[in-house]
């Protein structure tokens, strides 16, 4: 067994995770979080919001996960969002192009037909008209959609940051990687909207001298600090150089390896339709080598552009600190009115929308485009103040993928009485379990003070965990395996002085300490 399925068997048997609908056969791309699972999963995406939202003043929204067709098409996801795929004539398995071998299936070997799929579920809205929608691809849009809205919130102030955790879904061809290739998986996203003219950041003082590994499109991997590689032009600007040191000292809290992670550039020729410029940062797995697990993205004003040209909402942001000169075109109703008819009035705010004037108008109209001669407006200039569309910068974090990284990353196994003993060495502020609470034996009161001290925890919030079955050492292993970092054992000295064992998981150390002292002291720990 390589280290994937060691990972896997015990995530089955300690309840992290299990196939979806296993019992009838399984499906591909789909995983459920287990009792123990979804305790870890909350505590990262918690130590997520700790970051952006405590730390970095953020404020989280929640959105719908069915997403209507027109807002998909407006932000190019119906067009864009595409896979080229092959599927085999013989065996009618489907693959990604690049799965190819030789161009022939890599089942088994047959001719394959090439096509393309766009990787959204489709879905409906309503019963008897039915309105075309899809599952979210991301749950960016429903940010994007609300900007009017939260700049209100915000007091009209820029720059402002909104979180959202959520699912998102992505009808993949052939997901073959477990957990790393889900149907439907958990995103953790950030969308930070900057004024395009001072994309500096207020904190960029206090990371540029942290250093990161960096692969660069056009160069090798660099071991470089963050002030450097924004003055080296290495990275954009200082905000998206700034996430990515977000990003980076959150994987390295949440358990990941320093060592094993990197922030890749994309190529233009790999950058998605909506992003300027986009680094991953990757972990390196020792089955699937680097894996994509957040990306960090500046995506400029694309989407509300996008969204202002599709629905004519305007998403402009008025800077009273700046005026400028500017020149206006005024409709002539009248001659527009005779010419156009019903689609003067749409002309007209066509027109009054328009901030470059060239020699030939042309305004889109229902699909149509019209060229506006200059006998049907006039020009006239103006003081104005500055107006603009904000530029977003975008962490995108994969829960699913951070999860088994982290697993991996801190699964141990350790020779002990000539068997493989195996440890979780999670970080404490993440384990699923704080805290196992042990009776040494099963009788003479000893649970009854052990059942106690459990209480006293979980009312403190402390995930902790009551056992009595099977001898210490095994208790202790159960623990281990689901990365509990310290198990508290009641035994007859406890009912003498009040003292318990607390035993420490990556060393075994064992102290005695007050129990009423075990909840302020575990506290402290994690």
């Amino acid at each position: 067994m390589d280290i994937y399925e060691k990972i896997m068997a015990l995530a089955k048997r300690r309840g992290l995770l299990y196939p979806s609908y296993s019992i009838y056969g399984g499906e591909a791309g789909f995983y459920d979080y287990g009792p123990i699972g979804i305790l870890l999963k909350n505590n990262i995406e918690n130590k997520w919001r700790h970051i952006y939202l405590m730390r970095e003043k953020f404020f989280e929204i929640s959105t719908p996960v069915i997403t209507p067709y027109k807002v998909l098409k407006a932000s190019g996801h119906v067009d864009k969002f595409i896979d080229k795929i092959a599927t085999c004539k013989k065996c009618g398995a489907s693959f990604k192009i690049e799965e190819l071998k030789d161009g022939k299936c890599p089942i088994c070997g047959g001719e394959v037909e090439k096509s393309e799929i766009n990787l959204m579920f489709e879905t409906s809205i309503g019963a008897k008209k039915q309105e075309q929608a899809f599952l979210r691809p991301e749950t960016a849009q429903g940010i994007f959609i609300n900007f009017p809205f939260l700049h209100e919130f915000f007091r009209k102030k820029i720059p402002f940051g909104i979180a959202q955790i959520g699912k998102g879904f992505r009808n993949e061809v052939s997901p073959r990687q477990g957990v790393l290739r889900l149907r439907e998986f958990s995103m953790a996203e950030a969308e930070i909207f900057f004024d395009p003219e001072h994309k500096e950041h207020p904190s960029f003082d206090s990371i540029k001298d942290k250093k990161m590994n960096l692969l660069p499109a056009d160069g090798k991997e660099i071991e470089i600090s963050i002030g450097e590689a924004v003055e080296k032009k290495i990275i954009g600007n200082e905000a998206l150089a700034y996430y990515m040191a977000i990003t980076n000292e959150f994987l390295l809290d949440v358990g990941v390896s320093r060592e094993k992670i990197r922030f890749r550039q994309h190529s233009k020729d790999e950058l998605a339709h909506y992003a300027n410029e986009c680094w991953d940062a990757e972990i390196l797995s020792n089955r699937f080598g680097w894996v994509e697990c957040v990306g960090i993205a500046d995506r400029a004003a694309h989407d509300l552009e996008a969204h202002t040209k599709a629905t004519g909402t305007d998403m402009r942001i008025i800077d009273k600190t700046k005026k400028i000169k500017k020149i206006k075109i005024k409709a002539k109703m009248d001659k527009i009115g005779k010419a156009f008819k019903e689609k003067a009035k749409k002309i007209k705010k066509a027109l009054e929308n328009i901030e470059v004037i060239k020699d030939k108008i042309i305004v889109e109209i229902d699909g149509e485009e019209i060229e506006i001669g200059k006998e049907f407006f006039e020009i006239e200039e103006e003081e104005d103040y500055r107006r603009y569309i904000p530029h977003v910068i975008e962490p995108s974090y994969g829960i699913d993928r951070i999860l088994y990284s982290i697993l991996e990353h801190n699964y141990k196994e350790i020779k002990k009485e000539g068997e493989n003993y195996i440890l979780l060495s999670l970080p404490p502020s993440i384990a699923p379990i704080k805290a196992g609470v042990f009776p040494l034996v099963a009788r003479d009161g000893l649970p009854d003070i052990a059942r106690e001290i459990e209480e006293q925890l979980r009312k403190n919030e402390i995930m902790a965990l009551y056992d009595e079955k099977g001898s210490i050492g095994r208790r202790y292993a159960r623990m281990d395996e689901i990365g509990t970092p310290f198990c508290i054992t009641v035994d007859y000295q406890t009912k003498e002085d009040d003292s318990i064992t607390i035993r420490f998981r990556d060393t075994t150390e064992q102290i005695r300490l007050n129990k009423k002292e075990v909840v302020s002291w575990i506290k402290e720990k994690i």
